[in-house]
C-alpha cells in the first residue's frame, strides 16, 4: 500500500459535496485545507459498472437515486371485508415518503386502481373489529367510525366530525363503542349516542374538603349554623346523585382519578359495565432533553431543537391500573405488588457495587485493594438485605385485553428493568384487583425482547400468548379453568405474527423452521398437534394476512434479489400461490445482480454457525496481488437486533446493489448476522449483555478468517463499513483489533453508549450509574487510542437518533490523542436515515474511494 494512499485519509472535517480539498473545522475557525496526498480529480478511482442487456450502465448515481426507479413496491397489503379485493399502499413518485392506496379486484382483469375521490367512500380499513358472529365489522378512517354489514355488504358512516374517533368495537349488546377525546362513547343501532362513564384527572369537586388546621376544626364544633350548612350540602349532593342514578336519560357520573396523574391508556369492557385505566405520575422525571442545532434553515438563523434524553437520566416510576364499575360507580386499584418475583432485584449486586463506589468517593480515602474488597463485600451484603425487603420493582403495563364476555381483563406487565414480564388476569371486582392471577412469568438474565409480546383471548377462559421461555419465541395456550399451560409450537425456530382463525379452531403464524433465514406461514390447531407448513414459495421472507373467511392467505413475499410482490393462495398445505403484482421495473429486472449466498461461517467461540450473506467477486484480475490473493469488504448491519442474512429482500437494498458493484470490481463481500442479531433466539440476542462490541467482534474475526481460508482473501486487504450499530462495530473492530481491517467507514455511529437513548441501551447495559463497567467496555470512545488504520466517519447533523454530538466528541478525542488517519464527512440537512439521493451518493462515493485507496494492491506487488 502506497504512502500517498495512506496519507490521504487525515483528520479534516469534510462538508458533504466537497472534494477532499474541502473545509476543515478547527474549533470555531474555518480554514481551507488541501490534505497531504489528497486524490485529485484526474486520479479518482473509476467506479465499476454493470451493464443492462441493452448496454445501459449501472452506476453509483443510479443505485443511490430515488428508489422509485426499482419499482413501486407494495406495502401494508390487506383484504376487503368481502374478500374480493386486495388493497395495498405504494410510494408516489417524487413524493418524499407520501403513499397512495391501490385497489386490486381479484376477479377482475388484474389491473391496479388508485383510490381517489369518491372511491374512498367504499374502502374498508386494514384494521377492523368483528362482532361475535362476524356478521358485521367496524373500523375508522380519517378519524371517523364506519360500520360494514357483511350480510348485505352495506357500509354506514357512524360519525363525521372534526374530533378523532378511534378503537371502535362491538359491545355484547350489538352497539358500537369507540373512543373520542379520551372518553368512551356508545352508538346504539337506533342511532342514540351515549357515554357510559366520564373519567377525569383531579379531585372530586363535590367532596367535602374540611381544613386540617385548628380553626377549620373549631368552627363546626362551636357553631351550629356551620354544621347545618355542611349537612344540607351533603343532602343536596346525595339527592342529585340519586336522580342521576334513577333517571335513564341523565348524563354519566364522573370518575375522578385524583391529582398529579396522567392517563396513559384506557379500555372499555365488551359487556359495557367496566373500564380499565392506566395512569402514570404527572410529574415523573423523563430525563433532561438534549439540544440539536439545525444549521440550514429557511430564515438563515440557527434553530435549536429539543431532542431525546439520554440513558439513565430519567427517574423510575410505575404505572397504576384502576378498574371502574360504570354501573355501581365504584373504582379500585389493581395491586401488582404480589406478582411472583417482583420484589427480587436482579441488579442487586451491581447496585451494591455502585453504593460502595459512591461511599468510597464520598469518604475520599485512598484504600488499598484488600480494604476495597472488604468494603465491597460489606456493601453487597447490605444491598442483599435491602433487596429482601418487600418493595416491588416499578412496572409498566404495556397492554390490556378484555375477555369476550367482559368478565376478566388481562394485563401484560413489564418490570422497569425489563427483565421480567408477567401476563395476569383480573376480574373487575375489588377482591380480585387485590390479588391478580398470574398466567405466565417470563424472566431473563438479559432483557425481554421488544418483539414476541402478543397475547389475546381464545374464548372467555383461555388466553394465548407468545413467550421466549424456551429460548425461542413460541405459541402457548393457558386455560384459566385448571391453570394449565400448553406449548403449541416447539423447536429451534422463531414464531411470530400469530393470527387466530375466524372459527377460533387454529392459529396461523410465521416461522423459520427450515432455515433461520427462510420464513413460511404455518398453522396449528388450538387443541394441539403438529403444525403444518402452508406456503411453498421460493426460499425467501414473507408476511401474510388471513382472509376474513379464513380460506385464503394474502402473502407479501421477496427473495434476496427481488423486492416484495403480492401473492394469494388457499390456506392449505401444498396450495399454489398466484402472483398478484409485478411492480419491479424492467430496468431493475434486467440487471445481472449478484445474488448473495446464505452461508454459515464456522465460529471459534460457540457451537453454532454465524449465518451470513456472501457476495463472491466476479472479476479479480485488477485486484489480485502477485500471490493470487484478492481483497474483501465486510458489511456490518445496523440496529444490533436485526436479521439481514435471510433469504428475502433486505432493508439495506442500496447496500445490496452497492455490493454488486464491489463484486464486479473484484471484491468479496461478507455480511454477517453477528451475535445480537434477530432470528436466532434469546441466547444469540443476549450474548452482548453488559459487553456490547466484544461477541460481535469475535464473530467478525471469524468471518475474516473464513474469507482468508476459504476464498483466498488477503488478510492485509479487508475493509469494513456499516451504519448506526454497524458504525459502532466498525469502530470497535478498528480500535480493539487494529490489524483486522485495513480501512473502515463508520456511518452515523454510536461512539459512547452513555449518550444513547434509555429504552434501547438500558436493556443491554443497564444504566451508567449502577453499571459503569458495562459502558466503559462497550463504548468506542474508550478505545480510541487503538486506531491505527484509515477511518472515514459519515455523520448526519440532524440525527435525532444517534446525535452528531457522538462524532464531535470522538473527533476531539482523536485530536487530543494525535491521531492522523481519520476524517469526517458531515451532512448538514440529513437525519439518521438519509433522504436526499445526493447525500447517499456522496457518502457511498467516499466509501468506495476509501476501499479503492487502501485495498487495491500496489503496482508491481
Amino acid at each position: 500500500m502506497s504512502g500517498a494512499r495512506r496519507s490521504s485519509l487525515r483528520h479534516s472535517l469534510l462538508l458533504s459535496g466537497l472534494t477532499r480539498a474541502g473545509l476543515a473545522l478547527t474549533g470555531l475557525a474555518v480554514v481551507c485545507t488541501l490534505p497531504v496526498g489528497s486524490v485529485h480529480a484526474d486520479a479518482t478511482p473509476e467506479v465499476p459498472v454493470v451493464r443492462h442487456a441493452d448496454g445501459e450502465k449501472l452506476s453509483l448515481e443510479l443505485i443511490m437515486s430515488d428508489p422509485m426507479w426499482i419499482g413501486a413496491t407494495p406495502h401494508s397489503p390487506y383484504w376487503s371485508l368481502d374478500g374480493e379485493t386486495v388493497y395495498y399502499e405504494r410510494d408516489r413518485a417524487d413524493s418524499d415518503g407520501d403513499r397512495e392506496l391501490v385497489r386490486l379486484a381479484l376477479n377482475g382483469d388484474g389491473e391496479d386502481e388508485v383510490v381517489t375521490g369518491a372511491a374512498w367512500a367504499s374502502v374498508d380499513s386494514d384494521e377492523v373489529t368483528f362482532n361475535g358472529d362476524r356478521s358485521a365489522a367496524v373500523f375508522t378512517r380519517h378519524g371517523d367510525v364506519f360500520h360494514r354489514d357483511l350480510r348485505s355488504g352495506s357500509l354506514r358512516q357512524l360519525t363525521r366530525s372534526a374530533a378523532r374517533e378511534s378503537n371502535p368495537f362491538f359491545l355484547a349488546s350489538g352497539a358500537v363503542a369507540f373512543e373520542r377525546g379520551g372518553q368512551f362513547f356508545v352508538r346504539e343501532p337506533d342511532g342514540l349516542e351515549w357515554q357510559p362513564a366520564a373519567v377525569k384527572v383531579g379531585e372530586d369537586p363535590s367532596d367535602e374538603e374540611l381544613g386540617e388546621d385548628y380553626l377549620s376544626r373549631q368552627q363546626p364544633r362551636l357553631f351550629e349554623v356551620i354544621t347545618e350548612r355542611q349537612r344540607r350540602r351533603t343532602q343536596a349532593r346525595e339527592r342529585r346523585t340519586a336522580r342521576l342514578i334513577e333517571d335513564p336519560t341523565a348524563p354519566p357520573r364522573t370518575f375522578y382519578l385524583g391529582e398529579k396523574v396522567d392517563i396513559v391508556s384506557r379500555s372499555f369492557s365488551p359487556d359495557g359495565h367496566s373500564l380499565a385505566v392506566i395512569t402514570a405520575p404527572e410529574k415523573r422525571d423523563e430525563g433532561r432533553d438534549d439540544k440539536m442545532p439545525e444549521w440550514v434553515t429557511e430564515d438563515g438563523y440557527v434553530n435549536i431543537r429539543d431532542v431525546r434524553h439520554k440513558v439513565g437520566t430519567a427517574s423510575q416510576w410505575t404505572h397504576t391500573v384502576t378498574l371502574l364499575d360504570a354501573e355501581q360507580h365504584e373504582h379500585f386499584s389493581v395491586d401488582f405488588s404480589g406478582l411472583p418475583g417482583i420484589t427480587d432485584d436482579p441488579l442487586a449486586d451491581l447496585r451494591a457495587a455502585a453504593a460502595a463506589r459512591q461511599a468510597e468517593q464520598a469518604a475520599g480515602d485512598a484504600k488499598d485493594s484488600e480494604a476495597e474488597d472488604a468494603e465491597a463485600e460489606d456493601a453487597e451484603a447490605e444491598g442483599d438485605d435491602e433487596s429482601t425487603k418487600s418493595e416491588p420493582r416499578p412496572v409498566r403495563v404495556n397492554d390490556m385485553r378484555w375477555s369476550p364476555d367482559g368478565a376478566r381483563v388481562a394485563f401484560q406487565v413489564h418490570s422497569y428493568d425489563n427483565k421480567d414480564r408477567w401476563l395476569v388476569t383480573v376480574e373487575p371486582t375489588a377482591e380480585s384487583a387485590k390479588a391478580p392471577s398470574t398466567v405466565h412469568r417470563l424472566s431473563l438474565t438479559g432483557w425481554i425482547d421488544w418483539n414476541f409480546n402478543e397475547f389475546g383471548w381464545l374464548d372467555n377462559s383461555r388466553l394465548w400468548f407468545l413467550s421466549e421461555a424456551t429460548g425461542y419465541s413460541h405459541l402457548y395456550l393457558h386455560d384459566l379453568a385448571d391453570a394449565s399451560t400448553r406449548q403449541l409450537t416447539e423447536g429451534d425456530m422463531v414464531v411470530s405474527d400469530p393470527t387466530l382463525s375466524p372459527d377460533r379452531s387454529s392459529f396461523y403464524f410465521v416461522a423459520n423452521d427450515r432455515h433461520p433465514g427462510r420464513f413460511d406461514v404455518h398453522r396449528v390447531a388450538v387443541d394441539g398437534g403438529s403444525p403444518e407448513r402452508l406456503t411453498s414459495l421460493p426460499a425467501g421472507r414473507l408476511t401474510y394476512r388471513l382472509s376474513p373467511d379464513g380460506e385464503r392467505l394474502l402473502v407479501r413475499h421477496a427473495t434476496t434479489a427481488r423486492p416484495p410482490e403480492l401473492f394469494v393462495q388457499a390456506a392449505k398445505a401444498g396450495a399454489q400461490a398466484r402472483r398478484l403484482t409485478k411492480t419491479v421495473s424492467e430496468r431493475f429486472a434486467d440487471i445481472d445482480w449478484v445474488k448473495p449466498e446464505i452461508i454459515g461461517v464456522p465460529s471459534s467461540h460457540h457451537d453454532r454457525p454465524i449465518y451470513s450473506r456472501f457476495y463472491p467477486a466476479r472479476r479479480d484480475s485488477r485486484l489480485r496481488d502477485a500471490s493470487g490473493r484478492i481483497p474483501a469488504v465486510v458489511f456490518v448491519h445496523g440496529a444490533g437486533y436485526l436479521q439481514n442474512a435471510h433469504m428475502g429482500w433486505s432493508g439495506y437494498f442500496r447496500e445490496f446493489m452497492f455490493h454488486t458493484l464491489l463484486a464486479e470490481s473484484g471484491y468479496h463481500v461478507l455480511d454477517m448476522d453477528y451475535r445480537a442479531s434477530a432470528g436466532y433466539g434469546a441466547d444469540w440476542r443476549q450474548a452482548i449483555y453488559r459487553h456490547m462490541g466484544q461477541p460481535e467482534l469475535e464473530d467478525l474475526q471469524d468471518g475474516v478468517a473464513w474469507l482468508v481460508a476459504e476464498h483466498g482473501v488477503d488478510p492485509e486487504r479487508v475493509g469494513v463499513y456499516g451504519g448506526s450499530y454497524g458504525g459502532f462495530m466498525t469502530m470497535m473492530a478498528m480500535f480493539k483489533d487494529p490489524d483486522l481491517f485495513a480501512a473502515g467507514a463508520a456511518l452515523r455511529p454510536v461512539t459512547d453508549w452513555a449518550h444513547y437513548n434509555h429504552p434501547y441501551t438500558s436493556n443491554i447495559l443497564n444504566t451508567p450509574d449502577i453499571d459503569p463497567e458495562a459502558y466503559g467496555r462497550s463504548s468506542p470512545i474508550e478505545f480510541a487510542d487503538g486506531l491505527e488504520k484509515p477511518l472515514l466517519i459519515c455523520a448526519p447533523m440532524l440525527d435525532d437518533n444517534v446525535f452528531f454530538l457522538d462524532t464531535v466528541r470522538l473527533a476531539q478525542k482523536f485530536i487530543e490523542l494525535g491521531k492522523e488517519d481519520w476524517e469526517v464527512a458531515i451532512y448538514p440537512v440529513e437525519p439518521h436515515g438519509f433522504r436526499r439521493p445526493s447525500s447517499w451518493l456522496d457518502e457511498y462515493r467516499r466509501i468506495f474511494e476509501l476501499f479503492e485507496e487502501h485495498l487495491v494492491p500496489d503496482a508491481g506487488s
